[in-house]
């Protein structure tokens, strides 16, 4: 079985929070890493999700980041929020 990791930054506009994340993450540009493995017998490559991470700023470490797994869904219900929100 392979595994692949890819990386993209996400930017929140406000402040914001994630279900599984007990603290609002101030607005800014985010890394978010997803693991993916190959899904094995198609003819095909298929991959499904088998994780995602996001690094925040480490909660009383200054300069620190910590990587914290969330779930997709609740990333992409956050992103919804920030860009549904009024300005």
């Amino acid at each position: 079985m392979t595994i692949r990791t890819r990386r993209e930054t996400v930017t929140f506009k406000r402040p914001f929070q994630i279900r599984g994340i007990e603290r609002v993450l101030p607005a800014g540009a985010y890394e978010v890493i997803t693991d993916e493995e190959t899904i094995e017998g198609l003819t095909f490559s298929a991959y499904r999700r088998i994780a995602t991470m996001i690094m925040v700023p480490a909660e009383g470490a200054r300069d620190s980041m910590e990587m914290l797994s969330i779930g997709s869904v609740d990333l992409a219900n956050a992103q919804a929020a920030d860009a549904g929100a009024a300005p």
